[in-house]
Parts: structure tokens; sequence; C-alpha cells
């Protein structure tokens, strides 16, 4: 008895492991069949079986499209039934993906990231008016905030005036005569408000609780 057990390290390696090898051996045994007949009932039953595995999704037209297309791949193309859906085509599916573009962004100020320069590219492309010395001035904000991020003590506001002269390319300017930022104090309590989390209502929080 103990000679004729059998291994998974020793059987062959499952097309869709998630289906079973059960399932796989059901369509095997469809691909053997000589009967187109049996075959055609032997499939509807197997994508019956496959889809009982997702019963919320079973009777959605695209997830029946998915099985069908899953079957074929399981036999390796060689089940010659009659689906309702095109057969998948082998090497469409064996293609190799085109490799994707990453952007290769490598800014000046990494700590700013590469939004606050998109930000500032559609500040430039404003025209002039109170809503876009708005928009700037929320811009240069975030990059203080950005840059006590990086260096939590404080940063003087021509700093950033500077950096943001720097990164539109001179298109805009600010100087010690422009409205003030906020406050370095002021922003490192909203970043520290931002990421602390307040006690859930109905428990009490023993953090300043001093035993008497």
């Amino acid at each position: 008895m103990i000679d004729s057990l059998e291994y998974n390290s020793e059987r062959i390696d499952l097309i869709i492991p998630e289906y079973g090898r059960h399932i796989q051996k059901m369509v095997n045994q469809a691909v053997e069949c000589e009967n187109k007949s049996e075959r055609n009932n032997m499939a509807k039953a197997i994508i019956g079986v496959m889809g009982n595995l997702n019963p919320h999704l079973r009777d959605v037209a695209d997830f029946q499209h998915k099985l069908w297309d899953q079957l074929f791949i399981m036999s390796e193309f060689k089940l010659d039934v009659d689906s309702p859906f095109p057969k998948p085509e082998k090497e469409l599916l064996e293609e190799k993906p085109e490799k994707l573009n990453y952007p290769q962004n490598y800014p000046k100020y990494r700590f700013y990231g590469n939004n606050i320069k998109k930000m500032i590219d559609i500040a430039v492309s404003w025209d002039q008016g109170e809503l876009k010395d708005k928009l700037i001035y929320v811009i240069a904000n975030h990059m203080k905030k950005c840059f006590l991020t990086w260096n939590k003590d404080t940063v003087d506001d021509k700093v950033i005036f500077d950096h943001i002269f720097e990164l539109s390319d001179g298109k805009i300017k600010l100087d010690r005569d422009s409205k003030p930022l906020t406050d370095s104090k002021d922003l490192i309590i909203m970043s520290n408000k931002r990421f602390t989390k307040s006690p859930k209502k109905g428990k009490k929080s023993y953090r300043n609780y001093k035993r008497k």
C-alpha cells in the first residue's frame, strides 16, 4: 500500500493550480473522449463545477467567458468543443507583455516629490490673477511642510521662495515682501495631528492618568 502512494512532487504540474487536480483530470478525460456530443456535455459539466467555486459570479457573462478560456488553457488548447465564446489564441496568450515605461524622474529636491513639480508647472500655465496667487501660496506652504518633514526643525521662507523660483525656471518669483507662509511650528503641529490617533468613543485614555 505504501508503495502505491503518489506524491504531488512526482505528478505533472497543474496548469491552473487554483482548480485542483480533480478538475484537471476531468479536463484531460474530456480531451480523450472521441464523441464530440459527449465532449460538449462534459465541457458544460466541467464549467458548472468550475463556476461553483465562485457561485456569486457563476451566471455573469464576462465570468462565463473567463471560465471557458480557462478550460481551453487547462486542455492546452486540445479540447474540441462548441464554445459559446471565441476560442482563445495560444500564441496571443504566450506573447510576452511589453515592458512598462516607469517614470525616471530624479528631482534635485527629492523631499518635495514629483507632484510638487507638476503642481508648479500647472500654476505657471495659469493666467495672472487672484486664483493663481492662492494656488502658488498653497504650493509654497506644502513645500515648506515637505521640507520640515525632511528636516524637522525650522526653515526660512526665503529658502522655499528660492526653491520655487528654481523649480519654476524663474517664472514664479516670491520674496520677503510676499505674504508670509505658515509658521514652521504650526505646520509641524498639523503634521503631528494628522498621524496621531484619537481614542475611540467609549474608551478612556489613561495617558495622563496619575496613580493616587
